[in-house]
């Protein structure tokens, strides 16, 4: 127990502090609730909306179900179903089983790391808006004829211009690119927000598995996600511009994509499944009632399971005449991620094992998932097995894999996660009656229908078939499967009464109702938890047994708002020492703005509306200005108390800065789309017999020479700027660093123009044109950048105290100098190497 004597604020509270802090944190009202960026309203919005995609993308599936019930079935027309099924894996792998993930988290995490919120508000406010204006928008194009039709992984040459003319692909392409960028600048934030955002005293060591299981998430999709967008830029380049990366007849490859869209895929497998492992791990020990088994092994092999989920892309691939020595070794990977996958299988038994569990709703929950997930492990080791994988691809067998993965390793835990930690919510806990009936009525229906699959697979039925003959003997086992669809879906609507009957009841005290170790559950309002707790064990609740009591009396760090703004404290990566004190902002329209001009601008341009779609491009970039403008201003004060024993300084600079380092993850981010353009040209390159083709021809050596030089000496007038914080030199350097940054890419585009670049003829020249198109966007990005940060120079808001848009500027001017370089260095030493 703790004594008081060495409690972090026991200083005599002063007049009106909670009064100020409820003011700083108010939510608002009526219309203007469409401006909050608080997480938990945040949160509770996006996971909303998640399950409402997961609610129409279930509807699809009974569709596809209906119409395969029967053989010879007329029930949807063959382009009907097309576009069903490929709505239905879409908005179930990209507008439902991510989001979902991510918007527990963005709910859960700031609580459960006793944070008052993640360090970038608004930008959990734009990623959800525009996931949720995006979405919608995208999913509606099933009423007018426009859905995609070419599967949610949308190969080509079937998805080209050649085979789908429409525009119904363009709406997969540039719809899913935006929506992913989405969840990246969430990925992004909750990244930033775990290392440095946590509790003091909470060291990594003490952190909760799920802020484990959600880093390596967040940095899974640092690394995963650049590909997709990369590939459907691609693809989106070749349909409107007539660039044949994928082509065959003028030098692309079709397998270019599945490399691109598979080293996305199968990492968001685990992207999927590792955040609920890390529920489960949270969940198991409280219903048990024992500390969690193994508790360093699971995180270890949570960081296995990222590593190795990066090595298995080419698993989908083992059919596509890769050559039996590469997919070997990617059998191998496949088989070798089951250990530490294993791991926490039979840590989370050996901890139920220990304790006394109560067959409550989320136990049932678990419990169903660890059987269904451990029958689809054992599918995907079947499928490593490449002689049995040549047989069983592309049929139903795969269909069942699929499932049993993602809906035992994904949909289960969630839905566990929801019984568990919906008294958050108002208090009031959802009936254990009706429970049984939900997971009776959803584990029985999905067994039903999904498991009679493996066996219609072996039977040759193939996938993405809308009918089939009744000669072919699959009509009663498809027929199963309808029933068990349906009967699945009566327990989700039965969960979806009592989730509705539950939220309607009047508010209660939320208090600890499953005697839960985690922070979640301290005392919690619209500003978090009345003051930020010191951390000093694993297990703080259970450990720190008067912990809500002294939190709740605001007896530990920051029980008010020093500024009278939105505050938390940052903390260092490792040691969870307090840094300094982090002002958040507060409520916004500009977000809200930004996201609907962002899609709008997307989805307008995929209808050839082109003059509103830049409209609403234009609106967007205001509203990031407007937002952006806000930030960064000198601190009200230099220093705050926070307790009795700690004064911190206010806000950060450089690499102490939590900006500082989302823009450097943003930049891992680029660099990762900037190396799937590279992948992109080496293999156009490696299938040529002469490279560059009789067709084209290098640039001559002068022009990547100079334009080296230039984009050196423009990041050393760019770090001299950065040293003249406050004085009259700092326009004229970043203005002279912008002119060499525009001479430089001058040098590259008249080097390539007078080499007879012709991206049209054939594929090689199609991807240095995309190379150099990628650096022609980034230096339109630093021309507004510049101009941004010289008209914040004129204006006095760039001080020694508030350097953040210089220092991020610098950052990402570093990285464009970099970029060029590598680029230019790329499209040359290629050919000179295959020489």
């Amino acid at each position: 127990m703790t004594s008081t004597a060495s409690l972090p604020n026991t200083l005599p509270r002063p007049p009106g502090e909670l009064e100020r802090l409820e003011a700083a944190w108010k939510t608002p009202t009526g219309w203007r609730y469409l401006t909050t960026v608080n997480n938990t309203n945040i949160g509770l919005l996006y996971i909303g909306t998640s399950l409402l995609f997961f609610l129409l993308a279930g509807i699809l599936g009974l569709l596809m179900r209906m119409q395969l019930a029967l053989p010879e079935n007329t029930f949807l027309s063959a382009s009907t179903y097309n576009q069903v099924f490929t709505m239905h894996g879409t908005v179930m792998m990209f507008l439902f089983a991510i989001p979902v993930v991510e918007a527990i988290a963005v709910y859960l995490l700031p609580n459960m790391l006793g944070a008052r919120d993640l360090p970038f508000p608004r930008l959990s406010a734009y990623a959800f808006w525009a996931y949720a204006i995006g979405g919608l928008a995208f999913f509606c194009t099933l009423f007018v004829g426009l859905a995609p039709d070419g599967g949610w992984f949308m190969y080509p040459p079937l998805t080209g211009k050649a085979y789908s003319p429409g525009l119904n692909a363009d709406f997969w392409l540039l719809g899913i690119g935006f929506i992913e960028i989405s969840a990246i600048a969430g990925a992004i934030e909750l990244i930033v927000g775990i290392l440095f955002t946590r509790a003091p005293g909470m060291t990594l060591g003490r952190m909760p598995v799920y802020a484990w299981a959600m880093l390596v998430v967040g940095l899974m999709i640092v690394f995963a996600f650049p590909a997709i967008i990369a590939g459907t830029a691609l693809l989106e380049l070749e349909r409107a511009y007539d660039w044949p990366f994928f082509i065959a007849d003028r030098g692309g490859d079709p397998i270019l994509w599945q490399h691109l869209f598979w080293f996305f895929g199968h990492p968001e497998v685990y992207i999927i499944f590792l955040p609920a492992a890390g529920m489960v791990s949270t969940m198991i020990p409280t219903i048990a009632g024992v500390p969690l088994v193994g508790r360093r092994a699971i995180i270890v092999a949570l960081v296995a399971v990222g590593f190795f989920s990066f090595a298995l892309w080419a698993h989908h691939m083992f059919t596509a005449g890769l050559g039996v020595l590469k997919m070997s070794f990617v059998s191998a990977a496949s088989m070798a991620v089951a250990v530490p996958t294993a791991i926490q299988v039979f840590a989370w038994i050996a901890t139920m094992w220990r304790g006394r569990v109560a067959m409550t709703a989320p136990a049932l929950f678990l419990l169903g998932f660890m059987f269904i997930f451990v029958l689809g492990g054992l599918t995907g080791v079947m499928v490593a097995v490449l002689p049995f994988d040549w047989q069983v691809h592309d049929t139903y067998f795969i269909v069942a894999h699929l499932h049993y993965v993602l809906i035992g390793g994904m949909l289960f835990p969630v839905f566990a996660a929801l019984y568990y930690w919906i008294p958050l919510i108002n208090g009031n806990q959802l009936s254990e009656r009706l429970a049984r009936w939900v997971f009776g009525l959803m584990f029985g229906g999905f067994n039903v229908a999904f498991f009679p699959m493996h066996i219609t697979g072996l039977l040759g039925m193939p996938r993405r078939v809308y009918t089939y003959n009744s000669e072919m003997g699959w009509d009663g086992l498809n027929m199963l499967s309808t029933v068990g669809a349906f009967v699945f879906a009566s327990g989700v609507l039965l969960f979806l009464f009592d989730l509705a009957r539950t939220l309607r009841m009047a508010g209660r005290d939320v208090g600890n109702p499953w005697n839960a170790a985690t922070l979640e559950w301290l005392p919690s309002e619209d500003y978090g938890n009345r003051s930020i707790a010191r951390i000093t064990s694993n297990d703080p609740l259970w450990e720190q047994p008067t912990l809500a009591r002294e939190v709740e009396a605001g007896e530990h760090y920051l029980p008010g708002t020093v500024s009278g703004r939105r505050e938390t404290i940052a903390t260092s990566a490792l040691g969870a020492v307090p840094r300094y004190l982090m002002i958040l902002p507060g409520d916004s329209w500009w977000p809200l703005i930004a996201a609907a001009g962002t899609a709008g601008f997307f989805l307008l341009l995929t209808v050839k509306l082109t003059w509103t779609a830049w409209a609403c491009g234009i609106a967007a970039i205001v509203g990031i200005v407007a937002w952006l403008w806000q930030s960064d201003r000198p601190p009200p004060l230099a220093h705050a108390r926070v307790g009795a024993d700690l004064t911190l300084p206010v806000g950060a600079r450089g690499t102490a800065s939590h900006s500082w380092w989302a823009t450097l993850i943003m930049l891992v981010v680029d660099a990762t789309i900037f190396a799937s353009f590279v992948f992109a040209y080496i293999h156009i390159s490696m299938r040529l017999t002469v490279c560059p083709p009789p067709q084209a021809a290098l640039a001559a050596p002068l022009w990547p020479l100079l334009s080296s030089a230039l984009l050196i000496a423009s990041s050393a007038l760019v770090w001299l700027a950065s040293r003249a914080v406050e004085k009259r030199r700092l326009t004229p350097l970043v203005l002279a660093a912008l002119v060499c940054m525009l001479a430089a890419f001058a040098c590259d585009f008249n080097g390539q123009r007078l080499a007879g670049l012709a991206p049209t003829a054939q594929a090689w020249s199609a991807t240095v044109a995309t190379l150099l198109a990628y650096q022609g966007l980034h230096v339109l990005t630093l021309v507004l950048a510049a101009l941004y940060l010289c008209a914040r120079a004129w204006r006095g808001h760039v001080t020694s105290a508030s350097r953040a848009t210089l220092d991020n500027t610098a950052l990402m001017w570093h990285y464009t100098s970099l970029q060029g370089i590598v680029a230019a260095a790329a499209i040359h030493l290629v050919p000179w190497v295959m020489d």
